[in-house]
């Protein structure tokens, strides 16, 4: 069965929308993990656009299930890592100017500063996944550098306009799973999902956790957090 990852990162954009403390990122993982998470996710921007500090240590003294922290590669992030000490850190690319990540880490450019970054968390008992696209050559660096999961940019997937540029971006991460399993990784995917295109996801062998936030956020505007995560959950056990 597929995991339920839930990143709550648009929970704290709308608190952070006012400056002021609500809606309760914590409350929003309770709630989460009442309805059916299996995890909850979060990504500590180097410009604290939305996820805080607080709302990292809060989280890994509170929630029940596992955190996983998206983050950079900057010192200043790792070191929180190491200190916060989350179940899971998710390595992810990083630019000020984004609106939200646009592609996969590039783990064959960036192998010296990652195998540091990984051997440092791994150190620190906290298991690293690398988010990366579905390529050979991503996979092949990511086990390089140590990492034991990774996880799939499901973007271009999500963004498909067409069934053809659909299907192609389906079995792209279709052989990628099959040869990231046979490599021995721990394989999770994520990024654009919602509740009609996860369901052909759902179909990849191997796939270990889906981590999905803002569909499920948006949802949860109209029928309330607990249910969108809920109608989320019920779709991947199905």
């Amino acid at each position: 069965m597929i995991k339920l990852g839930v990143n709550i990162d648009h929970v704290a954009t709308l608190r952070q929308a006012r400056g002021g403390i609500v809606p309760s990122v914590l409350e929003a993982a309770l709630l989460a993990e009442k309805n059916g998470a299996e995890g909850i996710t979060v990504h500590l921007r180097e410009d604290r656009r939305h996820i805080q500090d607080e709302d990292v240590r809060s989280l890994r003294t509170t929630i029940a299930t596992r955190l996983n922290l998206e983050m950079s590669v900057a010192p200043e992030i790792v070191d929180i890592a190491v200190a916060v000490n989350p179940a899971q850190a998710t390595l992810v690319p990083e630019k000020r100017a984004e609106l939200t990540t646009e592609g996969g880490l590039d783990v064959i450019a960036g192998t010296n500063t990652i195998e540091k970054v990984v051997y440092k968390l791994v150190k620190a008992g906290i298991a690293v996944s690398l988010f990366i696209d579905p390529e050979k050559s991503q996979i092949e660096a990511a086990c390089d550098v140590g990492a034991p999961y990774i996880e799939f940019h499901t973007g271009e997937y999500a963004n498909a306009s067409t069934d053809e540029e659909h299907d192609e971006q389906f079995y792209r991460l279709l052989m990628a799973a099959e040869y990231a399993h046979a490599k021995g990784l721990i394989i999770n995917a994520g990024h654009g999902l919602d509740y009609e295109n996860v369901k052909r996801i759902c179909t990849i062998p191997h796939l270990h956790e889906l981590n999905i936030g803002h569909s499920i956020v948006t949802r949860a505007i109209f029928v309330g957090l607990g249910q969108a995560v809920a109608e989320m959950k019920k779709i991947l056990i199905a």
